[in-house]
């Protein structure tokens, strides 16, 4: 059993163990790139940040992190391309790079699938994304 898999099954709601399993398949397949564990966050690509600060990293080009209060998945661009997938999307919270969803069955996974393909596609654009 790999790190993802035990990361999964550690969790203590079922629904979230199997909302977990559904969005590891679809943000791979939405983003090409295979997953991995950092932290409690599965993140999915590699890019490196430098802001004008001098302050500087590497991050997951897109991500999820199945937390106690609901699924944070993580856009990097942000949302405002996206404001007509969002009005389709169903039932969820937005902060600036984080869209919350308490359940997978709230929202429709095909518009969820294509907000998280745009977003890779405005990573990849912007910067050198690479697999971790």
């Amino acid at each position: 059993m790999d790190e993802i898999t035990t990361f999964i099954a550690a969790i203590a709601n079922e629904t979230q163990q199997d909302d977990s399993r559904i969005l590891l398949k679809l943000l791979a397949d939405a983003s090409g790139y295979a997953p991995s564990l950092q932290g409690s966050i599965i993140g999915f690509g590699q890019y490196h940040y430098k802001y004008e600060s001098g302050r500087e990293g590497d991050s997951a080009v897109i991500g999820f992190s199945p937390r106690k209060q609901n699924i944070t998945i993580y856009i990097m661009p942000g949302f405002s391309n996206y404001p007509h997938l969002l009005a389709r999307l169903g039932k969820h919270k937005v902060s600036k790079s984080c869209l919350y969803i308490n359940k997978l069955a709230d929202v429709d996974l095909e518009v969820l699938k294509e907000i998280a393909s745009l977003s890779v596609k405005e990573m990849q654009s912007k910067y050198s994304c690479s697999q971790k």
